[in-house]
């Protein structure tokens, strides 16, 4: 059998994403304790398939090896954490931030500044410190990680977007483009009205 991309590491890979999974869905448990109310609708998790991984390496011209899949590129650990309203997003934010070994190394707020064809999403890069051995040869390692946030409504919208990407014999893509565009402005104006309605009610309790 041949070996992968991620060499010795997929086992450590998925060692490191069982134990954010862990850390997200416990934090989200307490918090269904204490109010009544998950953190999130759904959480969805995945390691690159190596073949994925492999074909990014080669798009950025970098070399199909263990070292480029994890430090040169930042996203073999990705998860995505849907949300309901938009203020648990940012509270799953510094939940995510407080879990033990986790460094947030970046962050893009597209749900603030939209992208231009109306993409909507907070974007982290984590930096995880685990009992592994990395790719530099620390132990404790550092294994990078992409997570996602976003509202069910954010999340309906890039799925219907990722399918236009990947698909080349759509007739009128400019009017699909610019239907996209004002579905996702209706859809951000909706969720800034269900928070609305949502802190009302819980102002009333």
């Amino acid at each position: 059998m041949n070996e992968t991309i991620y060499g010795s590491y997929g086992k450590t890979l998925q060692a490191v994403l069982d134990y954010l999974v862990q850390q997200i869905q416990s934090y989200s448990s307490a918090r269904k304790e204490r109010s009544g109310e998950a953190a999130y609708e759904h959480l969805i998790y995945r390691i690159k398939t190596p073949d994925s991984m492999e074909e990014k390496c080669r798009r950025k011209g970098l070399p199909c090896t263990a070292y480029s899949a994890l430090h040169d590129i930042r996203d073999a650990i990705g998860l995505r954490v849907v949300c309901c309203f938009l203020d648990d997003i940012y509270e799953n934010i510094a939940s995510i931030a407080a879990i033990p070994g986790v460094r947030i190394v970046e962050e893009k707020d597209y749900i603030r500044q939209a992208k231009p064809n109306g993409y909507r999403s907070y974007h982290m890069i984590l930096d995880v410190e685990a009992p592994y051995e990395d790719v530099l040869g620390q132990n404790p390692g550092h294994f990078f990680a992409e997570v996602q946030l976003r509202t069910i409504a954010m999340d309906s919208w890039a799925s219907l977007e990722h399918q236009m990407k990947y698909k080349h014999d759509i007739q009128n893509p400019e009017m699909i483009v610019r239907e996209l565009k004002r579905c996702a402005d209706e859809l951000a104006a909706c969720d800034l009205s269900m928070q609305t309605i949502r802190n009302l009610i819980h102002e009333g309790s």
